[in-house]
């Protein structure tokens, strides 16, 4: 039952009562509906507590649903089926009759569709679980109470709570000196809804969300230059999983300037002019794009939240500080998501959330910090859980290393689906898994398993000793497994 904080004023002349709700208060107020927010309230509901949470996009759902993970795999999904149907059915028996082209206007319909479908859906449960969805911006007036300013234009709300969680989620990091217009200079937010497919798309960054990008595009038709300062693509990558799908990215069409620099973009009517410098040898080149897409990474979003009325410090990163509790220096706010640290990824945020509700009503949480799956929806896929070999090597830790390839899979050569493979890194000694990295069809589910044996702690042998269907793709998972202590069978 709501609670209110009633101010009363007596008028002695006339003994008439004025009275003003203050504010209105609540066990739990969540600001922020993206992943990590939304999911933190359900669950602060279902333990019991009169739960809000206050949005400002109008739309539920976060940065994730709206302009991030699930419109961008609506066009990855579409644009490599319009792909395969062109360029892939011939050998495959099927022939088509007539031209194959795409409708990009209903391509775009078709994201905005799963989309609306989707944020529609967490009202829904909202309302299932009896949390209170408040439309607005909100605002610390101090550690304990909010502002809200309605998106409608209404008029201002006062919350107060016993318990504060901040999931404001994150933004596109600016490029310094390239001015982002969201036509023709595009961020992440600007590159899932352009109104036609450019004939030439220039992407800085070479990380998951620019090679997502560079994939759906490049399907359609799009001439694509990908510039990364870094030597190699994909921040976070075991290094021969990145160098396998660089091949095959370029294979597909896509060009590739690595170690190079970005010394400046500008507009120039319908055209973006680009000027980049190799890292190494200083050499300058000038380049031309019909769109170009900065994706250098995220930042944590907290404008508008005052952070200095409640007192809550960032570190030099803009990070929201927090203990192991996701607790700052306010005990009854905690900090979850994109906005705090670890990696900003949607799932991430949401076992947070969790966490962060049982927190404040049992006083334990838990997250794996290194078990936190990355998926990049290219074709082929790419995922990994755990350390990669980098990493144990910096660390000193002596590992193993079992590989197979899909080639070898005979449900990936039945589907014609044959780039990439399974690998698999494990305590030299223990036979532990110590991470898994997968190149190849279906490899986002595939990596699940790969997660839960890190869990539990399994060693390969346990995988390898475990019956997989046949024929299925994850038969590769368990020859790999295999080949950390063993000799594979099938290769």
């Amino acid at each position: 039952m709501l609670r209110s904080s009633v101010s009363h004023k007596l008028n002695s002349n006339k003994f008439s009562q004025f009275v003003r709700f203050a504010s209105t208060k609540y066990d739990v107020v969540v600001i922020g509906g993206g992943p990590g927010g939304y999911v933190a309230a359900i669950k602060a509901a279902q333990l019991g507590f009169n739960t809000a949470c206050v949005e400002k996009r109008g739309a539920l759902g976060g940065t994730c649903l709206n302009v991030g993970c699930i419109p961008s795999k609506s066009l990855l999904n579409n644009s490599h089926l319009y792909h395969q149907i062109k360029h892939d059915s011939a050998h495959r028996g099927i022939a088509i009759n007539g031209e194959v082209s795409v409708d990009f206007p209903k391509l775009i319909e078709a994201k905005d569709k799963a989309v609306k479908t989707l944020t529609g859906g967490i009202e829904l449960l909202f309302k299932k679980n009896k949390v209170t969805y408040i439309k607005g911006e909100g605002s610390f007036v101090d550690e304990k109470n909010l502002k809200v300013k309605p998106i409608d234009g209404g008029e201002e709300q006062d919350i107060e709570a016993d318990h504060f969680i901040v999931a404001t989620g994150s933004e596109p990091t600016p490029f310094p000196g390239i001015e982002i217009d969201e036509e023709r200079i595009v961020t992440s937010t600007g590159i899932l809804s352009l109104k036609e497919i450019p004939k030439r798309l220039s992407i800085i960054g070479g990380g998951i969300i620019g090679l997502e990008m560079a994939s759906v595009y490049s399907r359609l038709g799009t001439e694509v230059t990908v510039i990364e300062f870094s030597p190699a693509i994909g921040a976070g990558m075991d290094a021969e999983v990145a160098k396998q799908s660089q091949k095959l990215l370029a294979k597909q069409g896509l060009n590739f300037k690595l170690g190079t620099k970005v010394t400046s973009g500008v507009r120039d009517g319908e055209v973006v002019k680009i000027e980049v410098e190799n890292v190494k040898s200083g050499k300058k080149e000038e380049l031309e794009a019909d769109v170009l897409l900065v994706a250098i990474g995220r930042r944590p979003y907290t404008e508008g939240l005052n952070l200095e009325a409640a007192g809550l410090e960032v570190d030099n990163r803009g990070r929201l500080i927090i203990d192991d509790q996701y607790r700052t220096k306010h005990e009854h706010i905690r900090v979850i998501g994109d906005v705090t640290f670890g990696p900003m990824l949607a799932h991430k945020a949401e076992e947070e959330g969790i966490a962060a509700a049982e927190y404040i009503k049992h006083g334990h949480g838990h997250v794996n910090y290194g078990n936190i799956p990355s998926v990049m929806y290219t074709h082929p896929e790419v995922a990994w859980v755990g350390l990669n070999e980098e990493q144990l090597k910096e660390q000193g830790i002596k590992y193993k290393v079992g590989k197979f390839p899909f080639i070898a899979n005979s449900r990936a050569k039945t589907n014609l689906d044959t780039d990439g493979f399974v690998k698999f890194i494990a305590d030299a000694e223990t036979q532990r898994v110590l991470g898994v990295h997968i190149i190849g069809p279906n490899a986002g589910e595939m990596i699940a398993e790969a997660g839960l044996a890190l869990e539990y702690g399994a060693s390969t042998e346990d995988i390898a000793r475990t019956c997989h269907a046949h024929p299925t793709l994850s038969e590769a998972f368990k020859e790999a497994a295999l080949g950390t202590f063993d000799k594979t069978i099938n290769f």
